[in-house]
């Protein structure tokens, strides 16, 4: 029996799972670049409503039209509709009958967050604070003693809707949610790291004063207390979207599940020719 060296034995005998960086390196430009879309992607959609607003920016840069009932459609129409706000359908109408199928791809643009109850202010310990309530399966003890900022929309009395952020920009104000120190949490310690971070104690640490968080608020936003119950303000990290590791091969971003689906899905409706089945992509 012939004797293999442990080169030859190696390749008769491994596999090495398939690698696109190695198959095909000229694609690795390419995919950086993809990359770098996806990144500011996931900095301006933060919530539902982000999303929707930076997919229908992206879309309409590539000819996509918003879709009425009963107007007319014809083959190769790019076409979109909002719903709600939150959500979002995009479709680029194909050359053959719906009776022989559509191509579709969904994903949720959701992810895990802090909202808002309906009436959040109150002080304590001569400090304010918003009381949440967890959104998504959270690990609660990531959220503690981290920057966050506050993204959503308001409802005035006049019926109007105000978009606020604040936390974002460098010249903003963040937020966080205090923990105990390590030499008073001894018993926090001693608890389940499921336990140790309830739920009802990721109240969002806002400021001295009460009434000076209105005045803030009011002066940017004309909000006054009583519009929080006409509120959808949401709390998010906020960090941005980083390249992790020497190599740079990895993301590391608040929001990834499941908007790494949904960019891919609406990039490649984007990117999509005149189909013979029509497209779809649903957010």
């Amino acid at each position: 029996m012939e004797q293999l060296t442990g080169k030859e034995l190696q390749e008769k005998l491994t596999w090495k799972f398939p690698h696109i960086g190695q198959k095909a390196p000229e694609q690795v430009a390419e995919a950086a670049a993809f990359c770098e879309g996806y990144k500011e992607f996931l900095d301006r959609g933060k919530t539902e409503r982000e999303c929707v607003t930076e997919a229908v920016r992206l879309a309409e840069a590539k000819g996509f039209k918003p879709f009425t009932r009963g107007m007319a459609v014809n083959p190769g129409d790019k076409l979109y509709r909002i719903n709600r706000g939150k959500a979002l359908m995009l479709a680029v109408v194909g050359t053959r009958p719906l009776s022989e199928g559509v191509n579709i791809g969904a994903a949720h643009i959701d992810s895990p967050r802090l909202d808002l109850k309906p009436n959040p202010l109150y002080e304590d310990a001569e400090l304010a604070f918003f009381k949440t309530h967890y959104y998504g399966g959270i690990r609660k003890y990531q959220w503690v003693t981290i920057p966050l900022e506050l993204r959503g929309v308001v409802a005035l009395k006049d019926g109007s809707t105000v978009a606020v952020s604040i936390g974002g920009a460098p010249e903003d104000p963040q937020f966080t949610i205090d923990d105990l120190l390590p030499h008073l949490g001894v018993e926090q310690s001693k608890k389940p790291l499921g336990e140790a971070i309830p739920g009802e104690s990721l109240n969002l640490l806002i400021g001295r004063v009460k009434l000076a968080v209105m005045d803030y608020l009011n002066q940017k936003y004309h909000i006054v207390e009583e519009d929080f119950i006409s509120a959808e303000l949401e709390v998010v990290p906020a960090f941005k979207a980083a390249d992790i590791g020497f190599d740079r091969s990895l993301i590391g971003a608040y929001g990834h599940d499941d908007r790494v689906c949904g960019f891919a899905c609406l990039a490649a409706l984007l990117a999509l020719g005149p189909p013979g089945k029509t497209a779809v992509c649903m957010l």
